[in-house]
């Protein structure tokens, strides 16, 4: 084996070792996405009457009664980012959340450059978790194993 085969095998051996990193990239992307959105369900619950005049007057929420649109924003953050914490269902809690952010941005017609930017960070983020999370320190990967 010549000098150039030993450095291209000892190349893709290191390249591999980042992926044992990937369960904290995970739990960290699960983590800074559910303080995000558990904070934001925990400001509508603690000043109700503001949230209902900002899901009445402020977004257009499509298809739903300002009460209904309030009440489910405000439940999906709070369940939502909680199963996102466990890794419960996470995928589901990760579709859930990126069907919300999706609302956000959709009903918030006065929405800055800078928040558009945020909330596309998100829905990348969210995406990356809905689509290439294996989420092995989770309680999903805990139930699979068992199952």
């Amino acid at each position: 084996m010549n000098l150039l085969s030993r450095l291209a095998r000892c190349y893709y051996k290191a390249s591999h070792m980042p992926e044992y990193l990937a369960p904290l990239i995970d739990l960290g992307l699960r983590l800074y996405l559910a303080n995000i959105f558990f904070k934001s369900g925990l400001t509508k619950v603690l000043s109700w009457d503001s949230t209902l005049y900002l899901f009445s007057d402020v977004y257009n929420v499509p298809l739903l009664p300002p009460e209904v649109a309030a009440s489910m924003a405000a439940g999906a953050e709070l369940g939502l980012s909680a199963l996102l914490v466990l890794g419960l269902f996470g995928r589901f809690a990760a579709a859930g959340l990126f069907i919300l952010n999706v609302v956000a941005v959709i009903s918030y017609a006065d929405l800055s450059d800078a928040g558009i930017n945020q909330h596309l960070s998100w829905g990348i983020l969210l995406g990356v978790l809905l689509i290439l999370s294996r989420g092995n320190w989770s309680v999903d990967a805990w139930l699979e194993k068992r199952l």
